[in-house]
């Protein structure tokens, strides 16, 4: 087969799509160039439904190649092991947006994976990897509704940029990924410099515009090679069941409903669908498929109810309204030990936040194909299964763990103090306690006051909250802090965080086939109000950061000496810098610039050693007197040291007064003597008088080593 081609303009980059020329055995398979970076997207589905599957089976996953970046990977065997956070969030940013676009009912196992075989420094193998996979989707036989553009915008000297490249993305305040059909916004997620809500959405309005020619072109090689989408074999549930389901569900399923507390609703709910079941089904069911027909009407009778109720009285499944906040309880400082430590508890959502300060030797190396680099804020968010009353076994972070792990750094990151001016690592931990909805969001908050209990000077309280839709045809309503079932049986998740000024992150994750962007402007706005009102509670607790960290956080200090001073500090073979932490304990770290990080658990040991550095690095000031000691005695005088590695010389004639033939007529190796520092010639040699300095101040501070002369 030939291959077939086609190019778009992108922010300003040449964007090439082919197809027919690798991996030909996939359903379907797009090579994507856009300058040096190449992504290999493929999509391929199972031909049969595994029995009893009643959901979408889709495995989306995005790696990096180190080739791609001309590197050989690191470790024993030199390849590619499990994958990185970052390819795990990539496969997150690619698996969301296409995940509504299949068509309800295909439950045949299906696997899209993007390949990243050559990278530049453009920063948009995310972005493309989405335009890739949506591509191979599209070309293939397998149903996939609609073509997906997807594009990064960013604000940079009061202009929305299209598609920034790593330098533009550091200088902007702005970094937005936007996903969406031709009709309508499938997804979005970034992090802001506090923006305004106004500047998200236009944002948002300009991304998507900018993703029209990118579909565009899709449909363009879609109808190039023609292939037709297979059948779609449908599992409706019979009317006459679907009747009877309503009939005996409805009444009792509609009282439960609003039922407050999780628990109790759920094993409810079990109680009527298993009473419901043993009606209709006296016998049992006769096989899987009548189970499943009754499992799938029963729950869209369950849908429908809970839909109804906030469309048609505006009371939601726990008896909110659709704008009130769940009740929020706070409690600071609560661990002895810890740095910094919060409660955070939203309703049945209780996140236990704990703040851990270190140095830079803390901080993460982080090897991409960009580069390297380091990372001093890290947030890790643990979701253990107790917190839903599930038994399952301990394993390591998940795809979800991580995705809501970086959602509320990436939130918390705006507001963090530079290095220059609290030079700490931070480690952020949320252990999730109890779940029924946006735990991300209990994160944010509750990872906020951790920061402040620590003392973390942050420039600004960040709160978040989870939005929710539901959407019947021209009857929409918006949901604050939504539960877990406005969640699972509802059209949209929108977290939003931010300042009292503005927003700093955001993810758009919905279910329906995409939303306006009039929808996007009322969701934004309730999300403030709602994200004002949890800001005051946090408030409440804790009005300001402390003034005073742990006395069991480490304590750093910070001087500044000269470059060229630094090779004395570390002396030779690092002798001199062991020294110093061997006396006091403390952690020595030295930037090439001269800048110097003491660090200790006891502030007076920090202090210590700073003092012991300021004694190496000190120059003799001209008109100064110092308690010198002699280390050599010539014909012509003392050579005395007045500090540590710094000595001048005491002429015969500056010892005394009176005239001394002999220079050990008054000291000897040894003696302690006052020395005023006369000249500090350009070669850095150093003339002293003692005669000066006892005319000044005597000589009650000598000490002698022998009593001979």
């Amino acid at each position: 087969m030939k291959p077939v081609t086609v190019e778009v303009a992108v922010g300003g980059k040449t964007v090439r799509i082919e197809t027919g020329r690798m991996a030909r055995q996939a359903d379907g398979a797009a090579v994507l160039w856009v300058e040096g970076t190449v992504i290999i997207a493929t999509a391929v589905a199972a031909k049969t439904v595994k029995p009893g599957t009643d959901f979408l089976p889709l495995t989306v996953d995005y790696q990096e190649r180190a080739y791609a970046a001309g590197k050989i990977p690191g470790g024993f065997f030199k390849r590619e092991g499990k994958p990185s956070e970052r390819e795990i969030l990539n496969s997150r940013l690619v698996d969301r947006p296409l995940r509504p676009l299949f068509p309800e009912g295909f439950y045949y196992d299906t696997q899209v994976i993007a390949s990243v075989v050559s990278a530049d420094r453009s920063g948009l193998t995310d972005v493309m990897a989405v335009v890739a996979a949506s591509t191979a989707l599209t070309i293939s036989d397998i149903p996939f509704d609609d073509p997906l553009g997807a594009v990064r915008v960013g604000y940079v000297d009061g202009q929305f940029v299209i598609n920034p490249d790593i330098e533009a993305q550091e200088r902007s305040s702005l970094d937005l990924v936007v996903a969406g059909t031709a009709d309508a916004i499938m997804m979005v997620e970034g992090k802001a410099d506090e923006v305004s809500e106004e500047l998200f959405l236009e944002a948002i309005r300009t991304a998507h515009a900018a993703c029209q020619p990118i579909i565009a072109a899709q449909r363009e090689l879609q109808k190039k090679i023609g292939k037709s989408k297979r059948a779609l074999p449908q599992v409706p549930v019979r009317p006459e069941l679907m009747e009877k389901i309503r009939s005996g569900g409805r009444e009792p399923l509609s009282g439960i409903l609003v039922v407050s507390d999780k628990k109790v609703r759920e094993e409810k709910t079990s109680e009527i669908r298993s009473n419901l079941a043993k009606e209709l089904f006296p016998e049992g069911f006769a096989d899987p498929m009548q189970e499943k027909e009754f499992s799938n009407g029963f729950h869209e009778l369950e849908r429908e109810l809970l839909r109804a109720m906030v469309l048609d009285r505006g009371i939601r499944a726990d008896g909110r309204s659709t704008t009130e906040i769940r009740p929020i309880t706070i409690e600071v400082g609560i661990l002895p030990r810890t740095h910094g430590s919060a409660l955070f508890t939203r309703g049945e959502t209780q996140s236990l936040s704990v703040a851990t300060l270190g140095t830079s030797d803390d901080e993460q190396r982080i090897d991409s194909l960009e580069g390297e680099s380091h990372k001093r804020f890290m947030l890790h968010y643990n979701f253990p299964a107790f917190s839903v009353g599930e038994v399952k076994p301990m394993r390591g972070p998940g795809r979800r763990e991580i995705g809501h792990g970086n959602l509320a750094e990436r939130a918390l990151i705006p507001v963090l103090p530079s290095k220059d001016d609290f030079p700490y690592s931070i480690r952020l931990v949320s252990d999730i306690l109890e779940s029924n909805g946006s735990t991300s969001m209990a994160t944010v908050c509750g990872g906020t006051l951790a920061m402040m209990d620590a003392g973390i000077p942050i420039k600004a309280p960040v709160a978040g909250i989870a939005m929710g839709l539901i959407k019947e045809g021209d009857r929409i309503a918006i949901l604050s802090d939504i539960l877990g079932i406005e969640d699972h049986l509802g059209d949209m998740d929108f977290k939003v965080t931010g300042t009292d000024i503005g927003v700093t992150a955001v993810q758009m994750d919905i279910k329906i086939k995409g939303i306006t962007l009039e929808i996007m402007k009322k969701a934004l706005e309730q999300a403030r109000v709602g994200r004002i009102h949890i800001m005051g509670k946090m408030k409440e607790a804790l009005p300001s950061v402390r003034s005073q960290m742990s006395p069991y956080a480490p304590r750093i200090m910070t001087i500044q000496i000269k470059q060229d001073k630094i090779r004395e500090v570390i002396g030779p073979g690092g002798k001199m810098i062991r020294s110093i932490t061997e006396r006091t304990g403390a952690k020595i770290e030295i930037e090439d610039s001269g800048v110097i990080h003491v660090a200790s658990a006891d502030e007076e040991a920090a202090k210590k050693a700073i003092e012991i550095i300021h004694q190496i690095v000190a120059e003799a000031e001209v008109g100064k007197i110092y308690l010198g000691k002699v280390k050599t005695v010539a014909e012509y005088g003392a050579f005395v040291e007045i500090m540590p590695g710094t000595t001048g010389l005491c002429h015969v004639s500056q010892l005394e007064p009176r005239r001394v033939e002999k220079v050990t007529d008054v000291v000897n190796e040894g003696d302690e003597i006052v020395v005023k520092v006369l000249e500090v010639d350009r070669q850095g040699k150093i003339r002293l008088s003692r005669k000066e300095a006892i005319a000044e101040e005597g000589e009650g501070r000598e000490k002698r080593a022998s009593a001979t002369h």
